[in-house]
C-alpha cells in the first residue's frame, strides 16, 4: 500500500468531515466486506480519498449519489462493477463486489464466471445488457448504437445513463485502488 491509514485520531481538520461522511455511509452502504480496521482506519478507496479531501470528497459526492440514487437493480449494478473490477485486475473491488454479490444471490457459477473474464451463460436479457455495455465501454471507442438502444430498451433513458457513469466511476476506483496499491485487508485486521 502506497498511502498509509489515517487513523481517526491523525485527522486533519479538513479531513475529519469527509472521514464522518464517508465512514456513515459506508456503514449504510457497504457491510458485505471489511472496510474499516480495528483502528477505525478506513480500507479500499476511501483511504486515497481521504488524503486529499477536496479531491476525494467529489468521488465520494459521485460515489453516494450513484448508490442512494440508483435505478438499476443490484444484480445489473454488481454485475457491470464485476466486469470493470476483473478488467482491471483491482483486488480490493473484486473482493468487495464478490461479497455484495453474494450477498444478493447473484450465484456462485454467475461470479465464478465473471472472475474468469467470462460472460455467464445463464444471464436474463437484462443483465447480458448490462454485460455487455459494460464491456464495450472497457474495449474504448464509442458505445455502439446496437447496445445504446438495447440499453435504453431494458433500462431506460435513466438506467442506461446511470449504467455508463457506474461504468465510469468503479473505472475511477479500479485505478485509485491499482494506483495506490490498496490490499484486499488481512482477516485479523
Amino acid at each position: 500500500m502506497r498511502l498509509p491509514l489515517i487513523a481517526p485520531d491523525a485527522l486533519t481538520e479538513a479531513q475529519k468531515p469527509l472521514y464522518a461522511d464517508m465512514k456513515a455511509g459506508i456503514s449504510e452502504q457497504f457491510d458485505a466486506f471489511k472496510t474499516v480496521d480495528r483502528n477505525g482506519a478506513l480500507l479500499g478507496p476511501w483511504n486515497p480519498w481521504l488524503h486529499e479531501p477536496k479531491i476525494g470528497g467529489a468521488v465520494w459526492e459521485l460515489t453516494k449519489a450513484m448508490s442512494l440514487h440508483s435505478v438499476l437493480p443490484d444484480n445489473i449494478r454488481q454485475i457491470a462493477i464485476l466486469v470493470v473490477g476483473v478488467d482491471f485486475d483491482a483486488a480490493y473491488e473484486i473482493y468487495a463486489h464478490v461479497a455484495i454479490a453474494e450477498s444478493d444471490g447473484l450465484g456462485q457459477a454467475r461470479i465464478q464466471a465473471l472472475l474468469a473474464g467470462e460472460k455467464p451463460d445463464d444471464l436474463t436479457p437484462d443483465e447480458e445488457t448490462a454485460h455487455d455495455v459494460t464491456f464495450a465501454l472497457l474495449g474504448g471507442g464509442s458505445l455502439p448504437d446496437d447496445l445504446h438502444e438495447a440499453s435504453i430498451k431494458a433500462f431506460g433513458a435513466k438506467g442506461t445513463y446511470e449504467l455508463i457513469t457506474l461504468v465510469g466511476l468503479y473505472c475511477l476506483v479500479s485505478v485509485t485502488l491499482n494506483g495506490f496499491d490498496v490490499p484486499v485487508p488481512d482477516e485479523e485486521d
